[in-house]
């Protein structure tokens, strides 16, 4: 087993590693987020009872509760944002792993002796090569989609 062989594999498993560490960060903070959405949720409505329920109320109060209650919705909105864009590091944590999965076949195909290789290895490493452009297709949307995202905000 040549040393480029392992090293390959080492650093293949060191990428894998490091995508599972960054799913599982992800996961934590969108159930970080959901819990957040609910503790939003309930204060939102707290807030509109009490503005429904007491007209008579100074003015001030009532400004008071509606300006809470806008912060809410501010903060909920960038909640929103933030877990759009996690949504985004998923699909593209997915599209990375696949195309680590593709690049090791075409790998283990191109290896092959050309003088052993069949026609259905050929058509098996033109496929391969057919996938892995498609998932470099799809990165490459999200990465579009992202700094389109990006520029909007700005």
């Amino acid at each position: 087993y040549p040393t480029w062989k392992r090293t390959l594999a080492r650093r293949a498993r060191e990428a894998q590693v490091k995508r599972f560490c960054k799913a599982q960060a992800i996961q934590r903070r969108l159930e970080e987020i959901e819990v957040t959405f609910r503790e939003l949720e309930q204060q939102g409505i707290k807030l509109e009872k009490l503005l429904r329920d007491e007209n008579g109320s100074p003015t001030d109060q009532q400004t008071l509760w509606t300006n809470q209650l806008l912060y809410l919705v501010q903060k909920k909105n960038s909640l929103m944002n933030e877990e759009s864009d996690l949504m985004i590091a998923v699909q593209e944590l997915k599209l990375e792993e696949q195309q680590c999965q593709l690049d090791q076949k075409l790998r283990s195909c191109m290896n092959k002796d050309e003088s052993l290789k069949t026609p259905e290895d050929y058509r098996a490493e033109q496929e391969i090569l057919k996938q892995l452009m498609e998932v470099v297709n799809k990165r490459n949307v999200l990465i579009h989609i992202q700094e389109e995202k990006r520029l909007s905000e700005l």
